[in-house]
């Protein structure tokens, strides 16, 4: 029986270093995607209070309140 022959890229050596870049490639995606979650709960809230503030029509009172 012939053993399995990868190539160049069996080589502990390759591998290691493959290993290596696909951890940074998930650390980096799971810190951008950590910032994506806040940007969008924040967007959601700030969405949300306009929306109530315009339901309840205070935005009239809000932007132009001549005294």
């Amino acid at each position: 029986m012939l053993p399995v022959q990868l190539g160049p890229l069996g080589s502990p050596p390759a591998l290691l270093l493959g290993l290596l870049a696909l951890a940074a490639v998930i650390v980096v995606g799971r810190l951008l995607l950590r910032l994506a979650w806040k940007l969008v709960v924040i967007a959601l809230v700030v969405v949300a209070a306009l929306w109530v503030v315009g339901a309840i029509s205070l935005g009239d009172v809000l932007i132009a309140a001549p005294y």
